[in-house]
Parts: structure tokens; sequence; C-alpha cells
């Protein structure tokens, strides 16, 4: 055969394997089974919210100091609500085009904030009344539990929902599992309304998190049952465990070859994917340095550290990292992980420029996290850290919708974000200040002066004192 012939005969072969091998690649796909199909295109939104806001009106506040929540302070300033949303926040002499029943409130005297946020709640999973049968948050069964969720433990009628509306001024909340697994499971995110159902309340759009711990209760927990972990070198090992099997799942499901669906491995993978927040509850800060480390090992981002007690430490790795801490003013020496905080710290923070949320993990404390906030600007000030009165409600508001996710919708009065607002009846940072009303999504919620505008939760209708502290 002559040398042409040889090409078109080679030619020939190349065009019969190539069309074979597309071919298979096609009926491949075609043949693709109902699981392997079933563990990649599951529905990843299974218990969907169906928050409706509640009706409202136009609202005109004018005269108030206004705090935006951005760091911005309006003085003798207005804000417009218009169809649950924040429609205009000017100054005094701004001229506000006003829709037809526009309800105007004098402001004169009272402050103006966004809807105050929480980071770290567990509300509804260890509601009020405290007893055990109403503990649902810690799933302390095996060290990493991503397979829970936090909302399907959640119990609406949890009197703490309406007592952080009418004394904390709380319009939007995380709920997370406890601390005594490694990994605790999803955290969800919930406007503070009343509903018969936890989807109800769920934040529309907001993305689930991943509730992770590391230090003393997970090695606490598991240790005392003789298992692993029982050392912080123990919690590494188990976690960098679990990350590798979520790699390999996540790498098996792009490639299609998962036939079977894990609960646990479609959460972690939602990390990795990078649409599920990671939050973690973690004290020191030689931990929170190795866990950025583990981050970066296994490509998943930390949204926030929670407790956080010496983040001061490190403020300069948190800022570069973009991670926020959520921590207490005060909190101190309840077991060792805790014994070096000191009261500065989110001070020293603000001053490294990290980013700063105060939280609460406490039923009662969600009810203050102003007076919590005012405490940690008045010990920084003592260190010489002057924080103004703007950015300090940006650690309640702002700051605390970024690290939910949250923040393109609500956590500063700008045009366009949903209406949730508190006006105050004096500086939210004094402690003589209580919310006066509350707006969630333009409709008000809570009036201090009108006694229908006092939500009670139906657990307490018919119980001695049913709303007197409200």
């Amino acid at each position: 055969m002559n040398p042409r012939s040889l090409l078109a005969a080679g030619a020939a072969l190349a065009f019969a394997f190539g069309t074979t091998g597309g071919a298979t690649a096609k009926d491949k796909k075609k043949d693709e089974s109902a699981a392997v199909k079933a563990a990649r295109d599951f529905d990843k939104n299974p218990y969907p919210s169906t928050y409706k806001p509640y009706p409202g009106q136009p609202v005109l506040i004018t005269g108030a100091t206004v705090f935006d929540g951005k760091g911005g302070q309006v003085d003798q300033g207005a804000v417009l609500l218009k169809d649950g949303r924040i429609a205009a926040v000017a100054g005094a002499m701004a001229d506000l085009d006003l829709p037809a029943g526009t309800l105007r409130i004098d402001g004169t005297g009272k402050f103006v904030t966004p809807g105050i946020i929480d980071v770290h709640s567990h509300l509804g999973d260890y509601p009020s009344p405290s007893v055990d049968a109403h503990e649902d948050g810690n799933e302390m069964t095996d060290p990493t539990t991503p397979n829970v969720w936090a909302e399907h433990s959640v119990w609406p009628q949890d009197p703490g929902f309406s007592r952080a509306l009418a004394n904390g001024g709380i319009t939007a909340l995380q709920v997370l599992p406890g601390s005594g697994n490694l990994m605790g499971g999803r955290g969800v995110t919930l406007k503070n309304v009343a509903s018969r159902t936890v989807q109800g309340m769920k934040f529309p759009g907001a993305p689930y998190s991943l509730k992770m711990a590391c230090g003393e209760n997970p090695k606490r927990v598991y240790g005392g049952k003789g298992q692993m972990p029982s050392t912080r070198m123990g919690n590494f090992a188990v976690n960098r465990k679990t990350w590798i099997d979520a790699q390999a799942y996540r790498r098996k499901r792009d490639e299609g070859k998962l036939e079977d669906r894990d609960l646990a491995m479609e959460t972690l993978a939602g990390v990795l994917d990078g649409d599920i927040k990671v939050h973690n509850h973690c004290y020191r800060a030689d931990e929170m340095a190795l866990v950025l480390d583990m981050a970066k090992e296994f490509g998943y981002k930390v949204t926030a550290f929670h407790h956080a007690v010496e983040s001061y430490k490190i403020g300069d790795l948190l800022k570069a990292a973009d991670v926020c801490s959520a921590v207490w003013a005060d909190w101190w020496g309840f077991k060792m992980e805790a014994y070096d905080a000191i009261p500065e710290n989110a001070g020293l923070l603000y001053k490294a420029g990290a980013c700063v949320v105060i939280h609460s993990d406490d039923e009662n404390g969600i009810q203050r996290l102003n007076q919590e906030a005012a405490k940690a600007q008045g010990d920084a000030r003592r260190a010489g850290i002057v924080v103004p009165d703007a950015e300090v409600i940006r650690w309640l508001t702002l700051n605390a919708a970024k690290a939910l996710g949250i923040d393109k919708d609500t956590g500063s009065l700008e045009a366009g974000k949903m209406g949730d607002v508190v006006l105050w009846n004096g500086n939210p940072l004094s402690t003589y200040s209580r919310p006066e009303k509350v707006w969630v999504d333009g409709a008000l919620l809570f009036d201090s002066a009108d006694p229908k505008r006092r939500p009670v939760s139906d657990f307490e209708l018919g119980q001695p004192g049913e709303g007197d502290v409200k």
C-alpha cells in the first residue's frame, strides 16, 4: 500500500474511533441511572421559605437621629417606609414624595436604626421554658453531624422570639445547632415574626450555614464517651478526615459517579461549592489561626468565628482573611478557653480594621444587644480607642447581615432594602433606651404605646402574667 493510501486508511480509522467514542459518551449520558441523577440533581431547598410580610402602610419618621447601619449618622433626619421597603433616608429639609395615607411620626429626641440582627441564637431549638423536653439543639451522637438542620428543631411558639422583638428590636436572627460537635449541622436565618411554622419565618433567599466548633466542647463530650476526639489534635484529625471525605464525595458528584444521596456530604459539598457559610465556634487565637489554615487546605471559607474571645490577638489575620468575629462584650472565665478574654476585644478588632459583630448566644442577652454593644464601646474608649456611635450600630446591623449573607436585603437604611426598622425612645447605646416601635418589612409589629401591638406567643396565652413583661 502506498503512503497516500496508508494515510487515508489511518484517517478513516481515526474517524471511526472518534464517532464510536462520541456515541458511547452520548449513550452514557442517556443511560445515566435514576440513582445517579437523584444524587446529583436533588432539590437543594426542600423546605422553602413561605414567609410573607405582614400588611403595613407608608410611614414617615421625621426629626430623629438616624444611624444608617453602615457607619453614617443623620441628625434631624427623615426615614420613609413604603411598600415594605426603605424608600428614602434624608435630612430634615428634604422634599420627599409621600404616598397617600402616609403615617407621620414625630421622632424628635428619638433615634432610628435598622432592625437589630443576632447572628448566634438558639431560640426555638432551646426555647423557654428551659426544660429537658425542649433541648433540641445538640445532636451529640457523633462528633460530626452536618446532616442535621437546626430548622427541624425550631419551635415557632418559643416566647423568646417575641421578647427579642419587643425588648431588643431584633428583626432577624440566625438559629444555630449547639457546640457539642465538631460539625453540629446547618443553621437557619429567620425573620423575627409570628408564624405557625418555621418555614413561615425563614428569611427568603438567605444562605444556609454550617455550624462548626473547636476547642473544649467536642473533646469533652466525646472524650467523656471514651471515643475520638478527646484532644485538640483529635478535633483537627476528625475534621480533616471528614473534609477529605467531602472532597471525594464532591469529586464523584461532579463526575456523575454518585449513586446514593448522603445528607451529611451534601451539606459539606455545599460548603466547598461556596453555597453554605461556615460559622465556627472558637475561643482561642491559636485555634482560629489553625482553622484558617485548615480552610485553605480544603478550599472553604470561614465566614465568622463565634465567641472568639481571643480574636484581639489576631486582628490582622482576621482582617486579611475577611472573617468576622461574633463576640460578647465581657463574658469571661467560665471555662479555661475563655480565661484570656478581655473586655477590649471588640475595640481592638475595630482598631485593626477587622469585622466586629456583637452576638448573644442567650435568650436574655438577645433582648439587650444594644446595651452589650455599648459596654464594648465603653471598654474600648477606656483603652483609648474611640468608636463612634454610628460605627457601634454597624456591629449589630450591617456587619451581622454581612456575616449571614443577607446584607443586600437588610442591615442598613438604604433605599430598596427591606423595611426592617427600630424607633428607639433614646440613644440605643444608653441603658435607659428601649425600642418604641419595630417594623419588619414595613409592618409595625411592636408598639410600646399600643397593647395590641405587643406580640405574645401562642404558648403564653392563658398563662399567668401573660403579656405583663412585654
